[in-house]
């Protein structure tokens, strides 16, 4: 199978941890052990988010008196796709001896048109008070909102529409590679006025990029790999239930909190309406089991799982 997995942020960063280097890169060597059989048996593509990494990068480079503003956010992004990329790219090699492995640095096409350019919504970087932000965004041209007491830049979160390097990606499966890309939702691009490439200010979800990219390459099975062995139904709530096994119309049907889950049930209802195979959600450890139908929340057209046999 070609399969397409997407790691959460706690493949890198568990609840609590400090962001050190080591820590990461002993998480991300944990997070492997549960991808290389996966591997050992399929083609495999792996995206990862950055959230944590980006917001790092992003107040050191607001604190670096020596910049005369700020490194923009699709040049931390590519940043971070680098760093994680270089240590899923070690930590697979080492899993899997001879095996070939490829990390790219990616670039999502976003379109011009898309509304949420109108209305940026994803708070970004540090906090400031009110009359701080309002400098500041005199003086950079940011868009700030209040968070809390606080007040805290936003950018866009458009919807990506083409990893625009997945014809590469496509060519390093065909020849037996791993490839690691699309971090943190790949480096938001768009076309100028002369066809040409430049980057956005912007974030784009890593669960649809995911999804996007695992529909353009004739994927078999995407996995969003995350800290919760299922999605629940009223979550929170005394009444909260896992949901096992679903069609997209009845996840689409439910009230997920749109900062967390929401997106990764859009990302795989997406991926199984359009495809019309497989797609799940569940613990990174139960990785292997996921894809057999045996843990994690399995989306499917019939709601049920595939006959035939993935393993």
């Amino acid at each position: 199978m070609r399969v397409v997995v997407a790691l959460g942020g706690n493949a890198m960063l568990q609840r609590g941890d400090k962001p050190d280097a080591d820590i990461q890169l002993a998480n991300i060597r944990k997070a492997v052990k549960s991808l290389a059989p996966l591997a050992e048996e399929h083609e495999l593509v792996v995206t990862h988010g950055n959230g944590p990494q980006v917001g790092i990068l992003a107040l050191q480079s607001a604190a670096d008196k020596s910049l005369t503003i700020p490194y923009p956010f699709d040049v931390l992004g590519a940043e971070t796709q680098g760093m994680i990329g270089y240590w899923l790219l070690q930590s697979l090699q080492n899993a899997l001896p001879g095996r070939q492995v490829c990390a790219l640095i990616n670039q999502t096409l976003v379109s011009a048109a898309d509304p949420a350019f109108e209305n940026p919504t994803k708070f970004v970087g540090p906090v400031y008070d009110e009359a701080e932000a309002t400098a500041l965004a005199a003086e950079r041209g940011w868009t700030v909102k209040p968070d809390g007491q606080y007040w805290r830049r936003v950018v866009p979160s458009p919807r990506p529409r083409r990893v625009v390097e997945t014809r590469l990606i496509r060519q390093l499966l065909n020849s037996g590679a791993i490839a690691v890309c699309a971090g943190g939702g790949g480096v938001p691009v768009m076309r100028n006025e002369l066809g040409q490439l430049v980057g956005v200010e912007a974030v784009v979800d890593k669960d649809l990029t995911a999804s996007l990219l695992a529909e353009a390459l004739d994927a078999d099975a995407l996995l969003l790999l995350t800290d919760v062995p299922r999605v629940m139904r009223g979550f929170g709530t005394p009444q909260a239930e896992e949901i096992p096994n679903a069609t997209p119309a009845i996840l689409r049907a439910e009230d997920f909190p749109a900062g967390s889950m929401g997106p990764k049930v859009d990302a795989v209802c997406h991926f199984v309406e359009m495809t019309g195979d497989m797609a799940a959600i569940g613990s990174l450890e139960q990785a292997v089991d996921i894809l057999a139908g045996k843990a994690g929340t399995i989306v499917t057209p019939s709601g049920q799982y595939p006959e035939r046999s993935v393993l």
